[in-house]
């Protein structure tokens, strides 16, 4: 069991690790999963417990160090970053669950959960049970979690239970991965090795007590980091992957503009003027929006450690993290781009940086639509918050 550490050792413990992630990125790309050997040294280095309390063994992390191991691990592999921040980000349902079911799912060490929050599948009430049915794309690492979550919506009979507001209720339960299906269906643009399938359970009986309001329950943990809005600590997840997906492009296109001589050219990439730009631009718009991440992520610290977040450090939250995921996106398409023909063959890590970012793109915890949301808060106009 991953034991309790300071920040300083947590990232030593990453920084362990993205050496060979980098070597055997290749590996994770074409078997589509991350390796099993690789998963075992991620849980054993305490990074699927990152955001599991303390009192469950966790490792209860800050979010600024969560933020920082993910962008180191994405940096070595994108995809790798990614079921990261999937299977640390999850942990943090332990932190809303009644005791007892948070330490039967994540009291072991052991434990890796992930799952799909979008409400997919369907929970029937049935006295202290809910009886399941749901098909949920996008679950990212399921082939390596013993734990699954799905989104449901409520339903009271054959129809859905609506809450105070007229909103259908939602519930996100956690089951056993032996009891769910697997279906292969991740053959897409880029992070392949994210294993990100659809998985299924039919009429399968689950405990009440395994389950979840994200948008209407209270964090039973007494961290500061459950009074983050958990939504909006998965948008900075995702955020911090697409920036550790930004630094690898930097990073090649410098390596290649070293080596590279343009057909027909005297000059190396490094000596020519548009190359030198680009890339001075690529580093301030990853640099300035991580910036930007960090002040919204220390200012909603201060504001955790005294009780809860207001509405706006929420939205800002959450538009910091849409803004630098557009951003990295953005800072890989210039290094891609100055890059030229040796961009577009597999063996350029540039090629898998610039498919990797614009699938983290499309996510819609920071997808274009997040940025209304903040706008609606800045400007005053009524939403519903349970969205931030």
């Amino acid at each position: 069991m991953a034991q309790p550490a300071d920040s300083s050792e947590i990232l030593a413990r990453a920084t362990a690790l993205a050496p060979v992630l980098r070597e055997r990125s290749e590996e994770i790309e074409r078997a589509r999963k991350i390796p099993s050997d690789i998963v075992t040294g991620l849980g054993r280095a305490g990074i699927f417990r990152l955001c599991v309390p303390r009192t469950l063994g966790g490792l209860e992390a800050d979010v600024a160090t969560l933020l920082a191991v993910l962008q180191l691990l994405a940096v070595a592999d994108g995809s790798a970053g990614w079921c990261a921040m999937i299977g640390a980000t999850s942990g943090l349902v332990s932190g809303y669950l009644e005791d007892a079911a948070a330490r039967e799912v994540f009291g072991d060490g052991s434990t890796i959960s992930g799952g799909v929050f979008a409400p997919r599948g369907s929970a029937r009430r049935d006295g202290s049970w809910y009886v399941v049915s749901g098909r949920w794309p996008f679950a990212s690492g399921c082939e390596h979690c013993n734990w699954l979550m799905g989104g449901c919506v409520v339903l009271d009979g054959t129809t859905a239970a609506v809450d105070e507001h007229g909103r259908p209720q939602t519930r996100m339960v956690l089951f056993p991965a032996s009891d769910a299906v697997i279906h292969d269906t991740w053959d897409v643009s880029g992070l392949r090795g994210t294993g990100s399938h659809d998985i299924e359970v039919r009429a399968l009986r689950v405990p009440a007590a395994r389950s979840v309001s994200l948008a209407g329950d209270v964090a039973r943990a007494e961290g500061a980091l459950y009074r983050f809005p958990i939504f909006g600590l998965l948008a900075l997840g995702i955020a911090a992957v697409a920036l550790g997906i930004a630094r690898r492009a930097i990073e090649e296109l410098g390596r290649l503009a070293i080596e590279k001589t343009p057909t027909g050219a005297q000059r190396r990439l490094a000596e020519r003027a548009v190359v030198q730009a680009e890339v001075a631009r690529a580093e301030a718009a990853v640099e300035s929006a991580r910036a930007y991440l960090d002040d919204m992520v220390g200012r909603a610290k201060t504001e955790a450690d005294r009780g809860t977040l207001e509405l706006a450090t929420r939205a800002r939250l959450r538009l910091a993290a849409t803004h630098a995921t557009a951003s990295a996106a953005a800072a890989v398409d210039r290094m891609y781009e100055v890059g030229g023909g040796t961009s577009i063959y597999a063996r350029s890590p540039l090629q898998r940086c610039f498919r990797d970012v614009h699938v983290a793109t499309q996510h819609t915890m920071v997808a274009s639509p997040t940025y209304e949301l903040a706008g609606r808060v800045l400007l005053g106009q009524p939403m519903d918050s349970s969205l931030l």
